[in-house]
């Protein structure tokens, strides 16, 4: 499995363009943020392209380490509060609400243990054989690698909608790759499936506004 600029900018377009099929398609208020999920993966992997230039030309420069930092916040911060939050929005069956929002929970707890480490040690990153790793915590608690896939990925597999939980399992099947493939590695290629994984949103969207249609029938 080759990872390289070109795939994380090949990512980017691909989650992208979904993204934009899924705000067209929005219809009620609460599916904004499930809607834009993959347009904030696009973002996030045309930085890691852009990092993949600068490691390239010049590792130890400014732009290097802000683009790590920044891709870092989206990985380490960003994703385990916003996924639950937009499984949840999203979510019309009140049990299963009450389940995610424990994920959320967890995912708040993720973002503020890896905020903190982030403030008080930057960190650095290196190509290591067709990936990036970043460094990370020697001691990372046991708490937080459990509840990272608590929130970024269990929260979207408790979702009624089955689109949503088919790219929940996806996303959990990449990170266990990840994990055992490329622990060295884990951030970056964890977001690279999960990036890839969350274009299946758009068969939500998409079911929801032929149903709608349906629902409307002909004009008058």
């Amino acid at each position: 499995m080759c990872f390289s600029a070109p795939a994380s900018f090949i990512a980017a377009a691909v989650a992208g363009t979904v993204g934009a099929a899924c705000v067209a398609r929005v219809r009620e208020p609460g599916d904004w943020p499930l809607a834009a999920m993959p347009i904030v993966f696009a973002v996030q992997q045309a930085i890691e392209g852009f990092l993949w230039l600068h490691l390239a030309s010049d590792p130890t420069s400014a732009t290097s380490a802000a683009l790590t930092e920044t891709f870092l916040v989206f990985a380490l911060v960003v994703w385990p509060v916003y996924a639950p939050l937009a499984a949840y929005a999203a979510e019309p069956d009140a049990r299963r609400r009450t389940w995610m929002a424990l994920c959320i929970a967890a995912g708040i707890a993720v973002a503020l243990y890896f905020f903190t480490s982030m403030a008080q040690a930057p960190r650095m990153a290196t190509i290591q054989e067709h990936h990036i790793a970043y460094s990370a915590d020697p001691d990372l608690p046991v708490a937080i690698r459990m509840l990272y896939p608590v929130a970024t990925c269990l929260s979207l597999l408790l979702s009624s909608h089955r689109a949503v939980a088919l790219a929940g399992f996806v996303i959990f099947i990449g990170s266990l790759v990840s994990y055992w493939m490329y622990w060295n590695a884990f951030t970056s290629v964890w977001c690279f499936f999960a990036a890839i994984a969350s274009a299946l949103i758009i068969f939500h969207f998409e079911r929801a506004r032929r149903t709608a249609t349906a629902n409307a029938g002909p004009p008058h």
